[in-house]
């Protein structure tokens, strides 16, 4: 059995990453106080604290894209991974990589799609019709 992650990061505006992560991921508030969040982030534990976001830059090749790093990734059934990206359009979410799939009828198949929270923070999803491929070499 997997046990969750903790995560803690910067983001600017509270209000901003509680519409962002609440509204539009879909992720059920927790504990806060006038200077941080606390989310679950799909079964795992983020704080959102007041402050400067992490740096980062495009420097993670993913097939012919270049991603930011570092960033925050999560791994979902494909299902999930498709209501979510579905969501994210809706909510006309600026990408840095748009939903697709990578290898193809490869070990390994699977979905990604990279966006920033409103203060920038980069974050990917993956998404796997078969969980058991997420570490097929």
């Amino acid at each position: 059995m997997l046990t969750p992650f903790h995560l803690a990061y910067h983001v600017t505006d509270l209000e901003a990453a509680r519409r962002f992560y609440g509204g539009v991921l879909g992720c059920a508030e927790g504990r806060s106080t006038d200077s941080w969040v606390d989310f679950d982030f799909f079964g795992h534990q983020i704080s959102l604290h007041l402050g400067a976001p992490f740096e980062n830059a495009n420097t993670g090749k993913v097939g012919d894209h270049m991603v930011p790093m570092p960033h925050l990734g999560l791994v979902l059934g494909y299902d999930d991974w498709r209501t979510l990206a579905d969501r994210l359009q809706a909510a006309r979410t600026e990408w840095v990589l748009e939903p697709s799939v990578r290898f193809e009828g490869e070990p390994g198949e699977q979905w990604t799609m990279f966006f920033r929270d409103p203060s920038g923070n980069p974050i990917e999803i993956k998404g796997f019709k078969d969980l058991s491929g997420v570490f097929a070499g």
